[in-house]
């Protein structure tokens, strides 16, 4: 028994020494590893280094070198974006069936109860384009009947504002307050802009402001979104959501590159996929409202065009859909004068092939007034060139 008892105790302490030997001999490697892996990143070939900085498990708490860093930009460009209140007023009929449609369908807008008007307030956001005061924002956050524009500055000043003039068609309107000395954010070439090039989002959304989120430019040149009747939006995946609007789209280099005005979301909020009006477009807008207050575009006359379907191709006898259908126009137009006749297929306009009835409009606004344009048209199977001139859009609105 004793013996037994014995070589127990020598099995035990054997197993004992030779764990401890094992695990010294563990720990000494690990060291050696520690203590190489600098000498490795510093020249070792890469297949050596790959074992060795798996084995370093603090690593990855550190963060990648070579990042973004947003911070000067930012710190910046929140000084030339402010805040908007606009206090509207909104006549609304007082019938208690006004919602109800099989009413009004029955008998149409019932005046015997009478209307009243009811104040409503839009908040939005605004982009410092001058030292003196100018402020451009969204057409919808100024709204219609305005009575009183506050704007609210980053240093917590809130000054009454007056409306310069306002663009529906882009959606874009000009403010000024009697303030001088204030922070400007730049205008940027707009079509520089790249897909995947760095862009900041400021605004006040939910009124919280001078918010700051980041994204990347997702596409250029959007259009047939519903938001106005010229579109030609930035994309981008930067947060966007009530409030942001009118608000500054930056660059890297902090400068303006477009104002945030709408978000495509089924749910109201932010889902990745914001639009900004481009900084181009939108210093061309600034630009007519400043000197007429109001923006002067090219015109051919009224006409309405419409997207080519692939029923509408084949029964006009045209291999694809690309081109704007002419489907009515007016006979006092220049479009009319010069021979386009209701039926025809604009495919280009001064040599561009025209894919789309919204690219139409903007070639047709953006040419020179006075100017004398050269379209391609297919009428009954053949090409035609039509020579034709550009007149002013409209007459300039009246200072509100």
């Amino acid at each position: 028994m004793s013996k037994r008892f014995g070589l127990f105790v020598v099995l035990v302490l054997a197993g004992f020494l030779g764990g401890v030997l094992v695990t010294g001999w563990v720990r000494a490697a690990e060291s050696s590893r520690v203590l190489e892996s600098p000498r490795t990143a510093a020249g070792a070939p890469a297949a050596a280094a790959a074992p060795q900085q798996r084995s370093a498990p603090a690593a990855s708490l550190v963060p990648a070198a070579g990042g973004p860093d947003f911070t000067r930009v930012a710190s910046q460009a929140v000084k030339g974006v402010a805040n908007i209140s606009s206090l509207q007023v909104v006549r609304t009929r007082n019938s208690p069936f006004s919602n109800d449609p099989f009413f009004r369908y029955f008998f149409g807008d019932d005046e015997m109860f009478g209307s009243r008007d009811r104040r409503s307030l839009s908040l939005g956001s605004g982009v410092i384009i001058s030292s003196d005061g100018y402020v451009v924002t969204n057409n919808h956050v100024v709204g219609e009947n305005v009575r009183e524009i506050t704007i609210a500055l980053p240093d917590k000043r809130e000054i009454k504002g007056k409306v310069i003039g306002a663009d529906p068609d882009t959606d874009i309107a000009l403010l000024k307050i009697g303030v001088t000395g204030l922070p400007v954010v730049p205008w940027a070439d707009s079509s520089q802009l790249k897909v995947g090039e760095w862009v900041l989002a400021i605004g006040s959304p939910f009124q919280l402001s001078q918010t700051v989120t980041a994204g990347i430019v997702s596409a250029t040149g959007r259009a047939n979104m519903g938001f106005a009747a010229y579109e030609d939006f930035i994309q981008t995946d930067a947060a966007i959501n009530p409030g942001n609007s009118g608000g500054a789209l930056i660059n890297s280099r902090g400068e303006l590159v477009g104002i945030n005005t709408g978000i495509y979301s089924e749910s109201g909020g932010y889902q990745g996929i914001g639009f900004a009006v481009p900084s181009n477009l939108a210093k061309r807008v600034v630009a007519d409202l400043m000197q007429y207050g109001g923006v002067r575009r090219g015109s051919i006359g009224y006409l309405r065009i419409e997207k080519l379907t692939p029923e509408l191709a084949g029964e006009l006898g045209v291999a694809n859909t690309n081109g704007a259908l002419v489907s009515q126009m007016m006979r006092t137009s220049e479009a009319y004068d010069a021979g386009v006749r209701p039926g025809d297929i604009v495919v280009s306009f001064n040599g561009t092939p025209v894919d789309d009835p919204s690219q139409l409009q903007r070639l047709i606004a953006d040419s020179k007034i006075g100017s004398t344009a050269t379209i391609k048209i297919l009428r009954n199977g053949r090409t035609m060139e039509v020579r034709l001139p550009i007149v002013s859009s409209a007459s300039p609105r009246v200072r509100r």
